[in-house]
């Protein structure tokens, strides 16, 4: 005969399975649209800029489980035709963020491949219209040269500001009944001394973003931030 005890935890272990799958996601939110690609969405040439592909870029770990983490890669090296300046960017793409399958950040993937990070701040990026996008800079000292590094990331809609942000983004969209996509848009560029580097950067992006077609710039910055800028 069952008892009263194990009645007890026989309801508690129901009410948990009960708990667990409410919580299952049970629906994707892309921001890409289907049948569309990063490549695509992201102008090769604007203004005085032109841009070559570029497989020598820092680049995440794509071995083993972390191959399963992004359905697109892309890597391009921009050149202003008037001063020679350059710009590097890596844009990685993954259709599923869930608790396995998730972002990797600069700041895992540099000290990976030998650089030392001397420096890691959040910090705002000015946009045409006066929205301001999040953004993460990172000095990281390699053993032949200095990268100065600006980057944020999206999932669904929201734009965390770091690791621990990213897991409480996953949490919400998990009890939201949803699983996102995800990118990380990264850029970087040489050089000694940083102000001038971050300062290309900020110069940068914020025009390859409104070269952007305005429909698909969401992909890149979140749906309220890609209406905020005006071209």
């Amino acid at each position: 005969m069952i008892g009263r005890r194990e009645l007890l935890f026989l309801g508690a272990c129901v009410g948990a399975a009960g708990i667990s799958y409410g919580l299952k996601p049970r629906r994707r939110l892309s921001l890409v649209k289907s049948g569309d690609k990063i490549e695509a969405i992201v102008p090769v040439r604007f203004g005085q800029w032109s841009s070559e592909d570029s497989d020598g870029l820092v680049q995440p770990n794509t071995e083993g489980l972390a191959a399963t983490l992004y359905s697109e890669m892309v890597s391009r090296i921009y050149r202003d035709l008037e001063t020679g300046e350059q710009v590097m960017m890596l844009i990685a793409y993954g259709d599923t963020q869930s608790d396995l399958l998730q972002l990797h950040r600069p700041e895992s993937c540099y000290p990976a491949l030998g650089f030392e990070l001397q420096s890691v701040r959040a910090g705002e990026m000015a946009l045409p219209g006066g929205a301001e996008l999040p953004v993460r800079r990172i000095v990281a000292k390699g053993a032949d040269r200095v990268e100065y590094v600006t980057y944020w990331t999206r999932m669904g809609e929201y734009l965390p500001k770091s690791a621990g942000d990213q897991r409480s983004v996953r949490l919400k969209t998990a009890m939201e009944g949803y699983v996102p996509d995800g990118v990380l848009v990264r850029f970087s560029a040489l050089g000694s001394d940083p102000q001038t580097a971050f300062a290309l950067i900020d110069r940068f992006v914020p025009a390859l973003l409104a070269a952007t077609p305005a429909s698909r710039r969401n992909a890149l910055i979140g749906t309220q931030l890609a209406g905020a800028i005006k071209v």
